[in-house]
């Protein structure tokens, strides 16, 4: 049964007290993404991973950080320029593709901590194309789903899912005068960073910082040995602020750990 204009002229004013008032109704959250198709995975690094180190998000030894071997590669379209450093994807072999190659019920978990570039070698350039998605994954992890690993290459499915981290955020500075290079690792949810910035502890003042490639942000200010606080935007909107988490009198080439995540 429709209102009567009454009900409706209620509602209308109730509607408009509301928005005088500033309340806005929330929107929705966005639905999960769900299980991507189309994906492919290969591997590298060895059984042990060991050849995995280093990378292009700048991560170096992936054990000490806490990465340990469920790392991957990916491809252009995957990597966003380093902005995916970090993010966490939950990987399955495809089946319904080749169930020959695939170890039934099981995933697996990377971390994002590399870069596959095309093969300019190839007209298409290859598996790691600038538009295919692709997964070049350590070896032990790809060992987890894929049944042959002679095989070199399976078909996959996957998506993106928060990240589970030991411990807090780190922040490693390297650099010199007027140029500090900020590692930050074992960031967890989303994984990755969409902004970040820096304080000083005799300022109010935040200074923007800007990704100089893959996990690394920069700071062109002076800011050898003060105590340092960072604010961080993860890519899910969350902002985290890690006060004074750098002591007075640090040096180039430390690493120090927040109590947060």
């Amino acid at each position: 049964m429709a209102p009567s204009a009454p009900v409706l002229a209620a509602l209308l004013l109730l509607t408009v007290s509301w928005a005088a008032l500033g309340v806005v109704a929330a929107k929705a959250p966005p639905p999960p993404t769900g299980w991507q198709r189309g994906a492919h995975a290969t591997f590298y690094g060895g059984a042990d991973a060991s050849g995995t180190m280093g990378g292009a998000c700048g991560y170096g030894n992936l054990y000490s950080q806490g990465y340990g071997s469920r790392t991957a590669a990916l491809s252009t379209v995957l990597f966003n320029d380093g902005a995916s450093c970090g993010q966490c994807y939950k990987i399955a072999c495809d089946r319904k593709t080749d169930p020959t190659l695939c170890k039934p019920g099981v995933t697996v978990i990377v971390t994002a901590t590399n870069f596959c570039p095309p093969n300019s070698a190839l007209p298409d350039g290859g598996w790691c194309n600038q538009q295919r998605p692709h997964f070049d994954m350590a070896q032990p992890a790809w060992e987890k789903i894929g049944s042959d690993v002679s095989a070199g290459i399976i078909p996959v499915i996957y998506q993106r899912v928060p990240c589970v981290r030991r411990g807090g955020v780190r922040f490693m500075i390297n650099g010199h005068d007027y140029f500090n290079l900020v590692l930050v690792t074992i960031v967890g949810g989303a994984g990755s960073i969409r902004s970040m910035d820096v304080k000083t502890s005799d300022s109010t003042d935040w200074m923007p910082m800007a990704r100089n490639w893959g996990a690394n942000w920069h700071s062109m200010a002076y800011l050898n040995g003060k105590r340092l606080s960072f604010r961080a935007t993860i890519t899910d909107g969350q902002t985290l602020v890690f006060t004074n988490v750098v002591p007075a009198g640090w040096t180039f080439g430390l690493t120090f750990a927040s109590n947060l995540q």
